[in-house]
Order: structure tokens, then sequence, then C-alpha cells
């Protein structure tokens, strides 16, 4: 083999040690989970306590072979349009188009054949119990939701790659088709869910990911993410371990990180949902437990003063949100429109008191500096929510 053959073949495998590690990391998962679809595999799970009435429809195989660590289904809201991360055999994903209705839908994405087969295989079952089909199964990466792989797979048939050229060939195929034809389309889900696959994703590959995830999300999309954290970073050679990585446990993210990378990524109301208080593992010192992460793709709709006022309830003395605002506690504080339905319909609403104007108004644009006090003579009279519904007074 001459020098120019030698090239050609560190292209063809995409020469980078990221690339390598990437790869290696893919196999390996992919590995694991075929042999999952074909006979269950306990160590791929924690318990979880799954909404049985949801649980009723769904054959006994893909209940059984079913791999996470939390229920993400529980976010699901009627109408929504689902994306489900690592889908699998497809058991969150017909416990959510149970949810959505006849309104809504549920993509699934995963990359094992074996996983999908089990998955594809009970659609149409599935779709006579709900009333129409209301689930798609796409193959792809999570990591590049524009990828659609199993029409790149039908491409690399027809067009085999043998030297550079070809190579090249296939590159400019996947930007095309990622642009005019993408696995998902940008900004058209309503909530992306997960359970227990994102920490399967390679190091170098999760920033990506993320930002795919706030790519195919409608503004105002939510985030419902179940996995598993660590309360130190995994050493590199626990990382190394194909068989921890695999099995959900060295590529956890840490407790903090996981929380950072949403919100490096664009997000807000970033927060954990759901922590057990019990490790579910512990390897080497290090605990490794479940958690359920939730986030919101902010709106890009303009700033408006439409009269609206938030009172943070307590007990910090003050809170500052993603967004740069902030809520001495009890005061009546002016926000914009979106501030305010953001704040009233996110993991921050428990902790505000939302303030409507009797009569709606408009003020333009708000361009009110942070933290200023809203005048009551503009909201007096008006709706308030977030407080104790019960009449409480004798």
């Amino acid at each position: 083999m001459n020098e120019s053959d030698e090239a050609t073949k560190a292209e063809l495998n995409l020469g980078t040690e990221g690339h390598t590690q990437s790869n290696g990391v893919e196999n390996t998962v992919q590995a694991r989970y075929s042999e999952g679809a074909q006979a269950v595999q306990e160590a791929l799970c924690c318990p979880v306590d799954y909404d049985t009435s949801l649980l009723a429809l769904l054959p006994a195989e893909i209940v059984e072979k079913d791999y996470g660590c939390g229920d993400p289904s529980r976010y699901v809201k009627p109408g929504d349009t689902v994306l489900d991360l690592g889908s699998g055999g497809g058991k969150i994903c017909y416990m959510a188009a149970q949810i959505v209705g006849e309104g809504g839908g549920v993509i699934g994405v995963d990359m094992t054949d074996d996983m999908l087969a089990l998955a594809r295989k009970h659609q149409p079952e599935m779709a006579g119990k709900l009333g129409g089909d209301r689930v798609d199964f796409r193959k792809g990466y999570i990591q590049d939701l524009a990828l659609n792989v199993q029409d790149m797979e039908a491409w690399l048939s027809a067009n085999p790659v043998s030297n550079i050229d070809d190579l090249q060939a296939l590159e400019l195929w996947k930007a095309q088709q990622k642009t005019s034809s993408p696995l998902v389309d940008s900004s058209s889900v309503d909530l992306v869910i997960s359970n227990c696959v994102l920490n399967l994703v390679a190091q170098q590959d999760r920033e990506q990911m993320i930002s795919e995830i706030f790519r195919v999300l409608k503004p105002g999309g939510r985030v419902a993410i179940s996995d598993i954290v660590c309360d130190e970073l995994v050493p590199e050679h626990l990382q190394n371990d194909p068989t921890l990585w695999s099995g959900c446990i060295s590529g956890a993210f840490h407790e903090k990180g996981f929380l950072d990378a949403f919100t490096d990524a664009g997000f807000v109301a970033v927060a954990y949902d759901k922590w057990e208080n019990s490790p579910w593992q512990v390897v080497e010192g290090i605990e490794f437990r479940s958690v359920t992460l939730m986030a919101v793709k902010p709106s890009q709709d303009k700033l408006l003063d439409a009269g609206h006022g938030l009172i943070y309830k307590g007990p910090f003395q003050t809170v500052h949100d993603d967004l740069g605002n902030y809520f001495p506690r009890g005061e009546r504080i002016a926000v914009s429109q979106r501030t305010f339905e953001l704040l009233m319909s996110s993991a921050y609403a428990d902790s505000f008191i939302g303030v409507e104007p009797s009569q709606a108004f408009s003020n333009g644009c708000f361009n009110k500096p942070a933290g200023t006090v809203r005048l009551v003579s503009e909201t007096k009279g008006g709706k308030q929510s977030g407080g104790d519904s019960s009449s409480g007074c004798c």
C-alpha cells in the first residue's frame, strides 16, 4: 500500500482521535443495546415507578426490554409534539402517544437497528389501540438531529465510498440533506424527552447534542431529561471502561455540569425536578443517581410592557433568573409580558404571585431596568395567580 492509499484510508476512518473515540463509544453502546433488544438486560436500568394506566396498552415485550432511570412521560401535555431521544423499543413513545391525543404526535430517534425493529414491530398494533398512528420512529444520532441515517445508508448503498473523492461526495450529500430535509425540523417540537440516554453520547459530541435539542424546539418549548449524574468527576480510567460506559455509569454528567450545559446552550428555567435521595450505584466512592432535568427554550417575542408584575414569595431575600431579572422578596416587580408568561408557566411558577392589570393595555416596548417596582395603581383590581386559591377569610 502506497502513501496515497494510506492517506485515503486515514480519511475514510475519519482520521482524528476525537472521531475514533466517538465511534468507539457508539459501537459499544449499539452492541450492548442490540443485546438488550434480544433479551432483557437488567443491569441497564434503574427501578422506576411508571404510570400503570399508560403501560396497560403496551405489549409485554416492549415493557420488559425498556431501559431507563426515570419517567419523562409525566411531563407530556395533550396536543404536544414530542421528541424522544434514544427511543429504544418505543415504551416512552407509546406512553406519550396516549397523552398527546389526536392533536399531537411523537417522534422517536434511535441508532440501534434491533431497537428500532422492536419499536416498529408493534406499530400497527399500537396504532389500532390508539385510534391512529401517532408515533414515527427515525434512525439517527441524537447529537446530530439533522442527519437522516436511514437515508444516508440508502445513498451509500448506491454510492459506496472507496476513495477521498467518494468521501467528499458523501460529505456534500450530508450537508445538502441536512439543509433540505433534516431528520427533525428546526423549531418543530414542543417537548424533548429522554430516558437515560444522553450519558451514552461521547464527551466531545455533547455540546452539539444539546445545541441540537435547542434547535429543534419551538420557542417556549420544554425539556424533560431523565438521566444519571455523579457527585464527583469521573476519572479517565473509568471513562475508558466500555462496560461502565454502556451501563450508564462512566459517562454520567456531573451534577452541576448537567445544569450548566443546558444554561450555556441558551436554555432558561433550568432545574432538577426529580432527584433520587439514594444513589443507584457507587463506584470507587463516586455516587451515581437518577435525576430529571427541566429546561425551557426562551421565546423570541418582543418584550412588551402590558402592565404585568411578579411578587417573589420568599423565603430567600432576593432571587435572580437566567434572563438578568431579579426579584426582592415581597416587592411587586415590573416585568414584560413575555417574562411574565415564562415565569408563571415553568419551574419558577411556585415561587411567584403573578399580577395582571384589571384592564389590558400596552406601554409599548418594555424598557424598565431590572428590579423596577410596578406601581400598585397599574395593577389594582387585576387578576392575581400563584397564591392559595382557597377562600380562607371567615
